[in-house]
């Protein structure tokens, strides 16, 4: 069966990588895809009181209306995170706007936050079964109150997700970043947290905030305090940067932001950053670059307690995430590790 994964991925990069992506969304819905085994015991972790079968996550972005995160936790994924989701559907930008640089194992994508919108979203993950499932949660383009956005999606999907990531640090949706800053975040992390406390304490559930890699100095130390100060549990590091370090392929200089492999570096140089200013108060959860059991360790060794990936799929296939989870396993024992939190920051 993976060997027909990997046939059917390869032929999938015969087409439009937005095209492509649509199939694979309809052909894991038609129940075509992988089943993995159970889990190496070595593996369970906790992040911010969710018990997860493993710490490798699919991040935002692959189920962006919350079609799939079912079949993707049985492919093996130990938590899935469903979105960007806002409150009302939204086109994204023009097509063409998702680019595979094969030579530099990469994306880049300006999608622009397209989504059907929080309906469909919220009915979809009122069905779900068990499982960790998050919901990256943004705001409208031509929203007149950006930060009320965000509230009424926490409103609307509070009881249905797991957790909740605030999205603030996708580069293509204008004057979005924006929100990183002190002042502008502080007020949209104080609404939040105002709107959380009035929620039925039942449906709590751990809030971070994810943020890009591409921070000025100041910035992380800000960022750390004010989230502390609103009582979220932790960061996602990192978004997608909007640095082109040097690049090979055909389309290296199309506008957006890029991930996988040559977000490695920047984004692990960033997450050790936030891990030695939060110090341990926080909870991280490592992103960017990720296509194999060593990159995933070095995030965790650099402080995050679980990590996510998404673009390697689009080159290596469903079968990716069996092989990361088997060599990561490989490493924690080889290090001397009993358990996945025994790793995390260790120096």
């Amino acid at each position: 069966m993976s060997l027909l994964h990997g046939l059917a991925t390869r032929a999938l990069h015969g087409l439009d990588p937005e095209d492509a992506h649509g199939l694979a969304i309809r052909a894991l819905k038609a129940g075509l895809g992988p089943v993995a085994g159970r889990d190496d015991p070595i593996l369970t972790t906790e992040v911010a009181g969710l018990r997860l079968p493993n710490p490798v996550g699919l991040a935002p972005g692959f189920d962006k209306n919350a079609e799939v995160f079912g079949p993707m936790l049985r492919a093996g994924f130990g938590f899935v995170e469903c979105g960007t989701v806002t409150p009302q559907p939204q086109a994204g930008n023009p097509r063409p706007r998702l680019f595979r640089l094969t030579e530099d194992r990469a994306v880049i994508n300006r999608m622009g936050f397209n989504n059907e919108g929080l309906e469909p979203f919220a009915a979809r993950l009122a069905r779900r079964g068990p499982g960790v499932i998050g919901a990256n949660i943004g705001a409208n383009k031509d929203s007149e109150d950006r930060v009320a956005d965000y509230v009424a999606c926490l409103r609307r999907l509070w009881g249905l997700a797991s957790y909740f990531t605030i999205n603030i640090s996708s580069p293509n949706t204008p004057g979005l970043r924006a929100l990183q800053t002190k002042a502008a975040l502080d007020e949209l992390l104080g609404r939040l947290a105002e709107a959380r406390d009035a929620l039925p304490a039942d449906g709590r559930a751990p809030m971070f905030l994810k943020v890009a890699p591409d921070l000025a100095d100041g910035e992380a130390e800000a960022i750390v305090e004010t989230v502390l100060a609103h009582g979220l549990s932790g960061i996602v590091v990192s978004n997608t940067t909007v640095e082109r370090p040097a690049l090979a392929s055909a389309h290296h200089q199309e506008t957006g932001g890029l991930s996988g492999a040559p977000l490695a570096a920047l984004s692990t140089k960033m997450l050790a950053r936030f891990a030695a200013i939060a110090a341990g108060r926080l909870v991280l959860i490592g992103a960017g670059g990720i296509d194999s059991g060593a990159a995933a360790y070095a995030k965790l060794r650099a402080g995050a307690s679980a990590v996510q990936l998404y673009s390697a799929l689009v080159f290596e296939g469903p079968g990716l995430v069996g092989r990361i989870k088997r060599e990561l396993a490989a490493i924690l024992r080889a290090e001397g590790f009993r358990a996945v939190g025994d790793a995390v920051g260790a120096k």
